[in-house]
């Protein structure tokens, strides 16, 4: 059957053809594919080891790894599809492959080509004859199998690229193997380039800070520590702040310390050590100083007191020992730490130190218990950018002993003399440093005498006190016979007591008290008596030599007086006077204490009181007017502005009322004297009242003891009992003293006097040789004849008593009315009425103070009744 000119006719490739071509696709995808896949293995490789490399040299940025890590990753995911696109995808068809080949071999190629296009053309009968297609496509065939096509592969890197991933993976290999903590570094930073890893270096060191506050204008230091897994160990380093000249520090004991000046502006510090480069952040920053500092102190127990804050700002803490202390300071700046300590005593350290509470800007000690010494608290802080504050910083805390408490009398004399009637008032005055408690008063009484009396002995409380009281002041009012204390000598103290259990009470100096009799009294008075008149005695002869001066200077003329040598002694007579005023004053007042003095007493004539009163009125008169009237016409007499006749006029006034006060001193000194005779005659019968009384106390002692201390000898007594036979002996040896002065101040008396009933007495006294037999009586005593020392006394105090009384009598007599007229009289009634009120008056005043006394001792009752013993 003839074929249809008009149906198309497609002539396929020759097979050899085909399968020739087919093997040249094949190589080139092979090759282009594994190019391709080498390709990015070397980029991913290449990124690695440049990451490696770079990290050696500097603190690779983590975009700068973040650019690598895609340009290594870009060869394999962009790069390979794009290579494998142009030399796979794109040479997929017989006409790519014909061009390809073209390219190596171009007549070869161009007919493969055309034998393509044949093998694609589609064409009628009539317009080609397919055996003309298939026998030139067969030709084109057979022209290709006598070439080798595989020659006309582009040139292939294949080898080039497996070299170069080869050569970076053995690198790479050889990096992990030979620096493994730097490669794996690297290999994290490479992979991670975002995180925070920093890079391994072969010189490692210890916590580098990235910021570094130092102290602003003070040189300062960096100390950085090599670490203990450094590979390298570089013998030094070198650092430079900002564009200043390098600082270098050589390797010490792991460590490289380098010195910088002191810095004012914030810089950069470049640290190189080794292949290890850090960048610092330096911020100059005034250290952290201290504001405020203040202490808590909670006293112990015992005292009684609330806690208290103390301002510091001295530096001092004191507290008592055994108080808990605490300090507080404040600084410019939160603290991020403080401590305290060690403590030091004195030069040596006491060991204790430890951390301070920190809270914000404030750091606080533990509680520190006061032992007996203080000591020395130093202090170190750190704020929260890292600055310490300046050195030397300390607390001094004194540990205070509780001391005993002061306790003073005041507002009476160490010694004083007084009746049992009498009241004496003074203040008592306590000081504590920690609190006073109570305060009170005590007595002890000791008699001077032998007697069956008790001493007396009873105390009072007169206020009390509180935990915070440091001062307590009380006044007191003192009366033996609110006391019921009979006449003897009192020891009295104040005390006080404080808050320290245990401790004994604190006592005043002693003030001693003697309680005299009304006839001891009078004899003391006597001898003060005795004294004013001397006093007054000397005052009368130097008024004397002033009257005689006078009466020279008064006798000059009035030319001769203005010389300046006369001048001078008038100056001298005047101030001499005045002088001379002032001591009559004095003694005018010591006559007004004396005239006192001899009121209360009561045992004292009315007429000795009198001329006692008279010569006391002329020496108040004589220092207030006569005296300073002298003076006043001396001063006139030297006045330059008065006429010769007005000078000579003035002096000679000044002689007469000198004349006139020297006759009424005299009647003061006469009238004084008067007076002391009749006092003097008034004390021996005080006096030998007082020896009856003790020589009778003496026998009463001994007969008491006869009954343990009869029949022995003083080496068998007990030594209680020696004790007391000591004191009897020593009392007998001052009352035959006593006795013998008696007799000797009776002779000279009535040698004065000549008066008869006195000599009787001496004569009586002389006759019965009392000195001799005291004196005997004395002996018995030391041999403890006990029964016949007690008959004696009591024979010796009568006969004492009776000599008493018979000159009782004789003043008695003395004192009788004479024949006064009606004036004398009447000064007589209205002396008596003045001395009268005068003791009235004496009286209310003691009712008062005893009441007084009274009043401290029914309060010290109801204070602690249990603890009053008066």
């Amino acid at each position: 059957m003839a074929e249809d000119p008009q149906t198309p006719v497609e002539i396929p490739i020759p097979e050899s053809l085909r399968q020739q071509l087919d093997a040249f696709r094949r190589q080139l995808w092979r090759a282009k594919i594994a190019e391709a896949i080498l390709a990015g293995f070397f980029g991913l490789l290449f990124s690695f080891l440049l990451v490696f490399a770079l990290d050696r040299v500097w603190q690779t940025p983590a975009l700068v790894r973040l650019i690598i890590l895609l340009g290594g990753t870009s060869l394999m995911a962009v790069f390979a599809p794009l290579w494998m696109h142009r030399w796979v995808w794109k040479h997929r068809r017989e006409s790519e492959l014909a061009r390809l080949i073209a390219r190596r071999y171009p007549g070869l190629g161009d007919r493969l080509l055309g034998v393509v296009e044949l093998q694609q053309q589609v064409e009628n009968a009539d317009t080609l004859s397919p055996r003309l297609r298939a026998a030139a496509m067969q030709r084109v065939a057979e022209e290709a199998q006598k070439r080798k096509l595989d020659e006309a592969l582009p040139v292939s890197r294949q080898r080039s690229w497996t070299l170069a991933v080869i050569a970076l993976f053995l690198t790479a290999t050889g990096a992990l193997i030979f620096a493994p903590k730097a490669g794996m570094s690297s290999l994290k930073r490479w992979l991670m380039p975002l995180s925070p890893s920093p890079r391994y270096t072969f010189t490692s060191l210890e916590n580098v800070p990235t910021d570094l506050p130092v102290p602003q204008g003070e040189a300062f230091s960096l100390n950085l520590k090599l670490a203990k897994d450094s590979e390298w160990r570089p013998e030094s380093g070198e650092a430079r702040y900002g564009r200043q000249d390098a600082v270098s520090a050589t390797l010490q004991e792991d460590h490289y310390r380098f010195e910088f000046p002191a810095q004012q502006d914030p810089g950069l510090l470049k640290v190189e050590i080794g292949d290890a480069k850090h960048f610092i952040r330096v911020t100059p920053t005034l250290r952290p100083a201290i504001t405020k500092v203040w202490g808590s102190v909670k006293h112990p127990d015992y005292l009684q007191r609330p806690d208290k804050e103390l301002d510091l700002g001295s530096g001092v803490l004191s507290a008592v020992q055994g108080s808990k202390v605490r300090v507080t300071v404040e600084a410019t700046r939160e603290l991020s730490s403080a401590t305290y300590g060690p403590l030091r005593l004195d030069a040596s350290e006491h060991g204790d130190e430890g951390a301070m509470g920190v809270e914000g800007p404030k750091a606080r000690t533990p509680e520190i218990t006061l032992a007996e010494e203080g000591f020395a608290m130093p202090m170190h802080w750190r704020d929260s950018i890292g600055l310490d504050g300046e050195k030397g910083f300390e607390i001094r805390v004194d540990s205070l002993p509780d001391q005993p408490p002061g306790i003073y009398i005041q507002g009476l004399p160490r010694q004083h003399v007084m009746l049992p009637e009498e009241t004496v008032d003074f203040e008592t005055l306590s000081e504590d440093d920690f609190g006073i408690r109570r305060i009170g008063i005590e007595w002890r009484g000791e008699f001077t005498r032998a007697t069956d009396q008790t001493p007396a002995t009873g105390e009072i409380e007169l206020g009390s006190g509180g935990p915070e009281m440091t001062r307590l002041a009380a006044n007191a009012s003192f009366s033996p016979a609110a006391f019921k204390i009979t006449p003897q000598k009192l020891t009295l103290r104040a005390w006080a007591e404080d808050y320290l259990p245990g401790r004994q009470r604190a006592y005043s100096e002693p003030v001693t008290l003697f309680v005299l009799t009304h006839d001891e009294h009078a004899q003391m008075l006597k001898t003060q008596f005795d004294r004013v008149i001397g006093e007054l005695e000397d005052l009368a002869r130097r008024e004397r030599n002033l009257y005689e001066e006078n009466q020279r200077l008064e006798k000059m003329s009035p030319e001769e007086r203005k010389k300046d040598e006369n001048l001078k002694r008038m100056e001298a007579q005047q101030d001499a006077e005045g002088q001379q005023a002032e001591k009559m004053k004095e003694l005018a007042e010591k006559m007004e204490e004396l005239f006192k003095g001899s009121a209360r007493n009561g045992s004292i004539d009315k007429e000795t009181m009198k001329k006692m009163a008279e010569s006391m009125q002329s020496m108040q008169e004589l220092s207030q007017k006569d005296m300073p009237e002298v003076e006043k016409k001396l001063g006139e007499a030297q006045d330059q502005r008065n006429t010769d006749e007005k000078a000579q006029e003035n002096m000679e006034d000044a002689v007469e009322q000198q004349k006139q006060a020297l006759e009424k001193m005299q009647d003061a000194v006469n009238k004084a004297n008067d007076a002391n005779q009749r006092f003097e005659a008034s004390t021996f019968v005080n006096r030998l009242k007082k020896a009856a009384t003790e020589q009778e106390g003496i026998g009463i002692s001994v007969w008491e003891n006869i009954g343990r201390t009869g029949g022995l000898s003083r080496d068998e007594l007990d030594p209680k009992d020696e004790g007391l036979l000591s004191d009897v002996i020593r009392q007998q040896a001052n009352t035959t003293s006593d006795v013998r002065w008696i007799q000797e101040d009776l002779n000279h008396f009535f040698t004065r006097t000549n008066k008869e009933a006195y000599r009787k007495i001496l004569d009586a006294m002389t006759e019965s040789r009392i000195d001799l037999a005291l004196e005997d009586l004395r002996g018995e005593l030391e041999l403890n004849h006990g029964g016949v020392a007690r008959q004696s006394s009591g024979a010796w105090a009568e006969k004492l008593k009776e000599w008493a009384k018979l000159l009782e009598g004789e003043q008695k007599n003395g004192q009788g009315g004479g024949g006064a007229g009606s004036a004398g009289a009447n000064e007589d009634e209205d002396f008596e009425f003045m001395l009268r009120v005068m003791k009235m008056i004496q009286q209310e005043q003691d009712i008062r103070a005893r009441t007084r006394a009274l009043e401290t001792l029914r309060r010290s009752y109801e204070g602690k009744p249990s603890e009053t013993k008066p």
